[in-house]
């Protein structure tokens, strides 16, 4: 704040405490807008935020994904007892998931910040000019408050000073002006902003669904390529109901072996 703005607020805190509701300027159809305009600005500013949250979620699960695989692909291969099957599994997650993090998630990356994130944070970048705006109205509104005390206390008071009152009048009508002027062009402008925000947030809100999409459509589609490998019995099983009985009989079968109870013993 500059030398000048400090002294002006300074000012403006002294004023207001003169000031009576009496003096008080209320636009409600103004105040309305300004509640509009707070709620979208809120909303933009949170519609960035996840985002920027889902794109890194994108990638985290990605990452997480690949983690998992090497993990599965070296469980597969490390009990490998000479069953393809059971090798290729391991290995076929991995692959599948490494072809979709190299083929997808890379290739949506560039797309969802061109196309999702910075048509957002391009509109988000205006709600700062629009505040700075409701902040001056806000302090021609005191001004003009401020004016229009002095005025009732000089005509209720008369000073000795003949001037006196006649300068508080022309402050005032200059007061009037300012505020009224701005007052008015955020009435007008701040609806017209409102009415944009579809036509706007609508390619940006496509574009995100279509990303969306791809992301699911495709790792599906990849991802089931992966049960050719799976034994199918094992998917007969949980088709059936039959899985958990089955999984339970083996570790029954782990139970019998001595290694499994040597800490008891």
């Amino acid at each position: 704040m500059s030398w000048d703005g400090f002294k002006k607020a300074i000012n403006r805190a002294g004023q207001s405490v003169h000031v009576k509701n009496i003096d008080k300027t209320v636009d409600k159809n103004y105040d309305i807008e300004e509640r509009r305009y707070r709620s979208l600005e809120k909303c933009g500013e949170a519609i960035c935020l996840e985002a920027r949250g889902y794109h890194d979620s994108l990638k985290q699960v990605a990452q997480s994904q690949l983690k998992i695989a090497e993990v599965i692909s070296s469980l597969y291969d490390d009990t490998n007892n000479g069953a393809t099957g059971s090798f290729n599994v391991g290995k076929s997650y991995f692959d599948t998931v490494t072809e979709f993090d190299e083929e997808i998630i890379k290739q949506l990356d560039v797309p969802f910040m061109e196309t999702v994130i910075t048509p957002l944070e391009k509109f988000s970048y205006y709600f700062k000019e629009i505040d700075d705006a409701i902040t001056k109205r806000d302090h021609k509104k005191q001004d003009y408050d401020a004016a229009k005390s002095k005025v009732r206390r000089l005509t209720e008071k008369p000073t000795k000073d003949s001037g006196k009152l006649p300068r508080a009048e022309k402050e005032l009508e200059s007061a009037k002006d300012a505020y009224e002027q701005l007052n008015e062009q955020l009435k007008s402008e701040l609806p017209q902003l409102l009415s944009l925000r579809v036509p706007y947030y609508d390619p940006t809100f496509e574009s995100m669904i279509k990303i969306q999409m791809r992301f699911s459509t495709e790792g599906y589609t990849k991802l089931a390529q992966v049960q050719q490998y799976l034994d199918q019995q094992a998917r007969d099983d949980y088709a059936n109901g039959l899985l958990d009985a089955k999984l339970d009989e083996i570790l029954q079968k782990m139970m019998q072996l001595d290694i499994c109870t040597l800490g008891y013993k």
